[in-house]
């Protein structure tokens, strides 16, 4: 849908809106998946780190980017949880 629109001619106003309830549809969808708030923030986090702009997904730049400490909340999230 959004080449669509990036094709059609679209505003750049008008894709980012779409990209935007994209964004905030795939937050309401995977919130409910954990049990914790905190857990859930992290996620979101983690999900805004992974289509942001730093050219590199290291565990330190997704941490920075998010506001952790460390990397070790971004690797419990993605590889230890259950």
């Amino acid at each position: 849908m959004i080449q669509d629109m990036m094709s059609g001619g679209a505003s750049v106003e008008e894709t980012l809106g779409l990209w935007a309830s994209g964004l905030r549809s795939a937050r309401e969808r995977i919130t409910p998946l954990f049990t914790q708030k905190r857990v859930a923030a992290s996620a979101c986090a983690c999900l805004d780190v992974l289509i942001g702009y730093e050219p590199r997904k290291t565990g330190w730049t997704r941490a920075e980017v998010a506001g952790d400490l460390g990397p070790w909340r971004q690797q419990a999230l993605l590889g230890g949880g259950h």
